[in-house]
């Protein structure tokens, strides 16, 4: 038993993008940042952290994705929820309420990180991924 073709489906395009910003933040954070209009820092410490985490998060969601046949849980669509809609409204208010002063591209780039992250969980949400019966844990 595992996930419906609905919640398989969301968690690929979960993990996919996860990885691809994990992978641009971990593998190139000075060139990342100024590419994508971001605030400059004076390391890039923090940035790789973020993109290792966020890269993990994807394969976490891809072990669950492809390992359930065979009893092998990675993060699972619940926490994958649980991530973006903390993850999205944490970079919603940031962006409402203390807006860097960045490049318009910056901007736009966060703000369709936001929508997108907090779209991905609102849907993944409504698939209530947690009212299946039998699933094993």
């Amino acid at each position: 038993m595992g996930y419906s073709r609905t919640q398989a489906n969301l968690l690929g395009i979960d993990a996919f993008v996860n990885l691809i910003l994990g992978a641009l933040l971990l593998l190139f954070p000075a060139g990342a940042l100024n590419v994508l209009g971001l605030p400059q820092v004076s390391h890039h410490f923090y940035t790789s952290i973020l993109g290792a985490v966020i890269f993990g998060i994807g394969l976490a969601l891809l072990v669950d994705l492809f390992g359930a046949a065979r009893g092998i849980r990675g993060l699972g669509l619940a926490g994958a929820i649980t991530i973006n809609l903390c993850g999205g409204c944490a970079l919603l208010f940031w962006l409402l309420f203390y807006p860097f002063g960045i490049p318009v591209r910056g901007q736009a780039l966060l703000w369709s990180v936001a929508i997108v992250v907090l779209g991905i969980g609102i849907v993944e949400l409504a698939t209530k991924p947690w009212q299946e019966v039998g699933r094993n844990a």
